[in-house]
């Protein structure tokens, strides 16, 4: 197997642990009465950590379900009802969770249910479950986590694809995108490094004001209120050129040729876009409410024209590029940063690490369920209950076709599905109603969007499609003329050798110990404020030295302790990283 040159740690890694909930030794008992299923109605309670709806499935996923399998969902969610962790806690000091469970794995949870019994082992249904079975790393790796042999649960977002092969589909979560058509504007001019690109934004900035009238309108806009381990945007930006952070460490690109680094290093990637930052706000391109604003105040700006970059993909695009302005040239595209070298991360064979679904030990009919779960990983399945952002949220017929040359295309229906769903109407023999309303609430992706559907060869994400991507508008078809004739962000990074991608690797980080937590709360406050300060420096010699300085008053909080731990689990994830390659190209 061909493997990237670039290959950077894996997205898996799951950076915030759930609360340490305390399970009652007097869970339920997995012998729980299971006669034999007489296929009569059932109305199906499903605990769902990850769910945003709380109550009677509805809609057009409903019929599925019920004409499928003669069930009714019930959601249980923590989310809706509040409380934290209470829910859950009550639940299973009851007994019962739920007949369905989908939560987190993480810090211990998933031992916890299996020592007390409050899940099910699948393994009398599991030489039936053939769709699951494509996905058996996943199941491995649930079953390792668990550390008691039996098929206990499957894993979100697992592929049977390469973990060294880019699983973001069109386009990286975090890349620079600008307002292609100011960009335009100014003669689409050469960008070869960070320094090039404050030059550049400026130019936009005035040719924006310039022809708006507009002084509000700004380059660049930053926020505070998802600031964690570090200042959340530079973290995020450090993406642009192949680090990924795990806690207060960057995860090298390449662990061939780097090291991890603390992101309070001097010459970090992190360091690089903090002085980034600085020099844009010294050039009068940052936004001057950034450092008081939150994300709504941010998406609302975005939206109404007056911010010109976007860190990520999906913060410019889907608030710009609605079919109107696209047919005008108008919207964000990602910008030709030369010397960018974007992280994306590889599919992941065993599943995202974090969340999974089980049987509830007290659930009647639990075959039936098995059949359920199995269903869920089946292309039928998939195209039926994935998120609608970046899959495929309804099934064929409904929504898609396959044309003459065996492609999937979208029906119209579909197109307004898929990219403009408000107010849309779900035709009566497919349930009626609000095709919102009807979405899936477990609000759990089983299988990642752009695997490849066994069944048609392509995608499961219609805007991977041979048939989509043949649709051009203005803005896309300009934006291709000066990529190479690229037709996705991923494909003009891929040619042009600026991808670097993270092989899928699911970690999960051991249960922290609360001395650490204690020291970790005190670094971030530190990292926060100082690099915060560092942006809104007045001169380039005060960013830098308010940057060097934070490293001197970490070494007073008793950094080197969490760096140590954090550095344990980074090199953790790249021995994983580096088993999941060897383990699938042992398999080719």
């Amino acid at each position: 197997m061909e493997i990237r040159k670039k290959i950077v740690s894996g997205i898996a890694a799951t950076l915030s642990a759930a609360m340490l909930v305390s399970v009652a030794a007097c869970g339920g008992n997995d012998s729980a009465s299971d006669g034999p299923d007489d296929g009569s109605f059932m109305k199906v309670d499903v605990f769902s950590s990850t769910a945003n709806y709380q109550g009677v499935q509805k809609g057009w996923f409903a019929k599925i379900v019920k004409d499928k399998f003669n069930m009714e969902l019930n959601i249980i969610a923590p989310n809706v009802a509040g409380g934290g962790d209470t829910l859950f806690d009550t639940r299973s000091t009851a007994g019962n969770l739920g007949d369905l469970v989908i939560v987190g794995m993480q810090n211990g949870r998933l031992q916890k249910l299996v020592k007390s019994k409050l899940i099910t082992d699948m393994t009398p249904y599991y030489g039936k479950m053939t769709n699951v079975k494509r996905y058996q790393a996943g199941v491995d790796y649930v079953t390792k986590q668990a550390g008691q042999d039996g098929v206990w649960g499957v894993p979100g977002n697992v592929s049977d694809e390469s973990p060294t092969k880019s699983a973001d589909g069109i386009e990286p979560a975090a890349a620079p995108y600008i307002r292609w058509d100011y960009y335009a504007k100014i003669g689409y001019p050469e960008i070869k490094d960070l320094d090039g690109f404050a030059d550049v934004l400026k130019q936009m900035q005035d040719k924006a004001r310039e022809e708006t009238g507009d002084d509000d309108i700004y380059a660049v806009s930053l926020f505070k209120d998802w600031d964690g381990e570090m200042m959340q945007n530079a973290m995020a930006a450090s993406q642009w050129y192949g680090y990924f952070a795990q806690n207060s460490v960057l995860v090298p690109s390449d662990d061939k040729d780097s090291q991890i680094v603390p992101a309070s290093q001097v010459g970090s990637a992190y360091d690089k876009m903090i002085e980034f930052f600085n020099k844009c706000d010294r050039m009068g391109l940052v936004d001057p409410e950034s450092t008081t604003q939150n994300w709504d105040n941010l998406s609302t700006k975005v939206t109404n024209g007056k911010v010109l970059m976007s860190i990520w993909s999906w913060l410019g695009k889907p608030r710009m590029n609605g079919n109107e302005n696209q047919e005008k040239g108008v919207g964000f595209m990602l910008a030709p940063l030369q010397d960018m070298d974007v992280y994306t991360p590889g599919f992941q064979p065993e599943g995202d690490g974090n969340t999974f679904i089980a049987i509830g030990s007290k659930a009647k009919n639990k075959e039936r369920l098995a059949k359920f779960i199995d269903w869920l990983y089946s292309p039928e399945g998939i195209y039926a209950s994935a998120a609608n952002s970046g899959g495929a949220a309804c099934p064929k017929e409904m929504c898609w076709t396959l044309n003459d040359k065996g492609e999937p295309q979208l029906n119209e229906f579909g197109e307004k599905a898929m990219f403009n769903s408000d107010g849309l109407q779900v035709p009566a023999e497919y349930g009626g109603g609000s095709y919102n309303d009807g979405i899936s609430t477990l609000n759990f992706k089983t299988v990642n969007a752009n695997s490849t559907d066994p069944d048609t060869k392509s995608a499961f994400n219609p805007q991977l499609w041979a048939t989509q991507l043949a649709k051009q508008t203005k803005l896309s078809e300009d934006w291709s003329k000066h990529m190479g004739g690229a037709k996705t962000d991923i494909e003009y990074l891929e040619k042009a050798g600026k991808l670097a991608v993270a092989p899928g690797a699911t970690y999960t980080p051991p249960e922290e110990d609360s001395q650490i937590s204690t020291l970790r709360s005190s670094v971030k406050t530190e990292v926060i404020n100082a690099s915060w300060q560092a942006v809104v420096a007045k001169t380039e010699a005060e960013c830098q030295s308010t940057f060097k300085n934070m490293g001197t008053q970490l070494n007073d909080l008793g950094y080197a302790q969490v760096l140590k731990v954090d550095e344990d689990n980074a090199k953790a994830l790249i021995k994983a990283r580096q088993e999941i390659v060897k383990e699938y190209a042992d398999k080719e």
